[in-house]
């Protein structure tokens, strides 16, 4: 094992040996190459005042190499801000910017211990990273019966784990008790990483404030019987809420620095917080009982998800990141999220009054509790939903997803308000041929 993974171990397990339980052997061996070329650029960057021949970009005349042709699609941009690397865990600005966008959001957060915020390339980045550091072949992960199936992908056919589920509603309501069961499981000394997303893909619910409790009571309880947790919590659809009576703030926040044996990961993203879907831009933040801020032990989480990242992708885009600090910067930007969250709310509106002010399609499909986010499911009372989708999308040019044999998964975010009563009518049109 290399020197540097070495002391970053011994700097976890120093604060919080749990930590270093949880991770897998790809998470202890990796480490950040602070003595290699980055470290050494960046000392250079910083007091090679003369001539800087250190790092492998080209420079003229004091800014980055650019072709005209390029820049001309960049107009308001400096080569320099536009083309150059970027840190591995993420420009300092950015990091910064997001915590305090998290804080602003969360602000019970303002309480807790947490590791600054690592850059990823996107959600789905920040979830494989997860995985790389936690999940050796067989552990346990364990997720709703209601998921996206890129947890699937990521987590059991990449990394190998083992996935186990529990159910997410129960007559009409979140099922805290199948979680609570699946949760008794896991022995005293074993680990589990418990995956929960809300607003929930495909579903769009997000728990009531005392559902969200329940969960995180669940959670805490189980590291209390001495089960190594790591709940990662995917926040991508966070902010999008339509209710008044739901939780408002990431689950992560119930979580945050509550005990030694649980780490809390937070997964989360410009992509749908900033719609920025195509600029692959997320981020992952830490928290853990018994770790201050500025932690040795959150330092190390931090270099090793550095690590991560620089042995893959190297980086995530400057551009990227520039584009979505300038926004959070801003100074309308918590206006600006707020209109198109409004904006949310109407179409998730229409569709609840699209379902109640036709009775008649309850004999076909009846919609699962949504309150959030960018979809709804419907559950598919007659027929298959495979075969309701492709009557959807060859005979009436609609486009849905089959999510299993029995839901219907609807993306409103797509929809303008007066379309969403023609697109219920037409599944329902659908639904009666199939049964015909």
């Amino acid at each position: 094992m290399n020197q540097l993974a070495i002391e970053l171990n011994e700097k976890i397990a120093q604060v919080n040996p749990h930590v270093l339980e949880m991770l897998s052997a790809l998470g202890r061996r990796i480490y950040f190459p602070s003595k290699g070329i980055l470290s050494q650029s960046a000392e250079a960057k910083k007091l090679a005042g003369r001539y800087n021949a250190s790092i492998g970009t080209a420079m003229e005349l004091g800014q980055a190499m650019a072709l005209d042709s390029v820049m001309a699609s960049l107009p308001g941009w400096g080569p320099s801000d536009a083309l150059l690397y970027a840190p591995s865990p993420g420009i300092p600005e950015l990091r910064s910017a997001w915590q305090e966008k998290n804080l602003h959001d969360n602000p019970s957060l303002r309480s807790c211990s947490g590791s600054l915020p690592v850059v990823t390339n996107g959600l789905s980045n920040a979830l494989s990273l997860a995985a790389d550091l936690f999940i050796d072949a067989n552990d346990t992960v364990l997720l709703p019966d209601m998921n996206w199936d890129n947890y699937q992908l990521n987590f059991q056919d990449r990394a190998g784990a083992k996935l186990q589920f529990w159910k997410f509603f129960r007559d009409g309501r979140l099922d805290s008790t199948s979680f609570r069961e699946a949760l008794a499981a896991p022995a005293p000394g074993s680990k589990l990483l418990c995956l929960l997303n809300f607003p929930n893909n495909p579903s769009g619910y997000t728990p009531t404030e005392s559902e969200g409790q329940d969960l995180a009571d669940a959670l805490l309880a189980t590291a209390a019987r001495g089960v190594n947790v790591i709940a990662l919590i995917d926040d991508a659809y966070y902010g999008l809420f339509f209710e008044a009576n739901i939780m408002r703030e990431s689950l992560y926040s119930k979580l945050a620095g509550r005990h030694p044996r649980l780490l809390a990961v937070k997964a989360d993203a410009a992509t749908k917080e900033l719609y920025v879907w195509g600029l692959r831009i997320g981020f992952l933040t830490f928290s853990v009982g018994g770790a201050e801020n500025n932690s040795p032990l959150y330092a190390a989480l931090e270099a090793k998800t550095a690590g991560l990242i620089r042995s893959t992708i190297s980086n995530c885009s400057l551009l990227s990141q520039k584009i979505a600090l300038r926004a959070l910067l801003a100074s309308g930007f918590y206006e600006q999220r707020a209109a198109k969250a409004a904006l949310m709310a109407t179409r998730a509106q229409a569709v609840r009054q699209a379902l109640d002010s036709h009775p008649e399609y309850a004999e076909y499909f009846v919609a699962y509790p949504f309150n959030s986010g960018y979809f709804m499911c419907l559950q598919i009372k007659k027929g298959d939903s495979e075969l309701l989708r492709r009557l959807l999308l060859q005979k009436f040019g609609v486009g849905t997803i089959s999510i299993t044999s029995t839901n219907l998964r609807i993306a409103f975010s797509c929809l303008e308000v007066n379309e969403i009563p023609d697109l219920f009518q037409l599944i329902y049109q659908a639904a009666r041929e199939i049964e015909a």
